[in-house]
């Protein structure tokens, strides 16, 4: 079973919906999880929010928490993923935002630097991560642990910090 197929297994099975807000993996996250059979049961949607005015725009984050943290940050994947869940009106929603190369990155978050933002429950969760390869590599990466953060979530491996 995939790691999809599990998450979805379980949010049908408590009746729980999922929405997502990507930047730097331009829907790969959402598409994974619309592969598994049964999706539109717990799946209501996401957006690809690549610019910082389409952030702002769709999704409510701040343009202060743009300019001051910058638009890959934790404050950023936090305010993403909590636009997206009160947009979509679900109980879940992840949100990423990251520098996936080969070029953008900075001395102080070079390419590989990912955000991920988890908001359920009324909390929001956040990680970070530094990941290296190709483009498509930290893509592929960043929509794995996405997932994963999900997963945790699901099954109670997640505390506030």
């Amino acid at each position: 079973m995939t790691l999809e197929e599990k998450i979805g297994r379980i949010l049908a099975g408590r009746s729980l919906t999922l929405g997502t807000a990507e930047s730097c993996t331009g829907g790969l996250i959402a598409g994974r999880i619309t592969n598994a059979a049964g999706s539109s049961e717990y799946f209501e949607g996401g957006f690809v929010t690549y610019s910082n005015r389409v952030k702002t725009l769709f999704l409510g984050v701040p343009e202060e928490t743009i300019e001051t943290r910058g638009a890959v940050s934790a404050a950023t994947a936090v305010a993403m993923a909590r636009g997206a869940g009160e947009r979509l009106g679900v109980d879940l929603a992840v949100a990423v935002t990251g520098i996936a190369g080969p070029g953008g990155g900075t001395p102080d978050k070079p390419v590989g630097t990912v955000f991920i933002g988890l908001a359920a429950g009324g909390e929001t969760y956040v990680r970070e991560y530094h990941f290296s390869g190709t483009r498509r590599k930290i893509r592929r990466q960043t929509s794995e642990k996405a997932l994963e953060f999900v997963l945790d979530y699901l099954e109670g491996r997640v505390c506030r910090t």
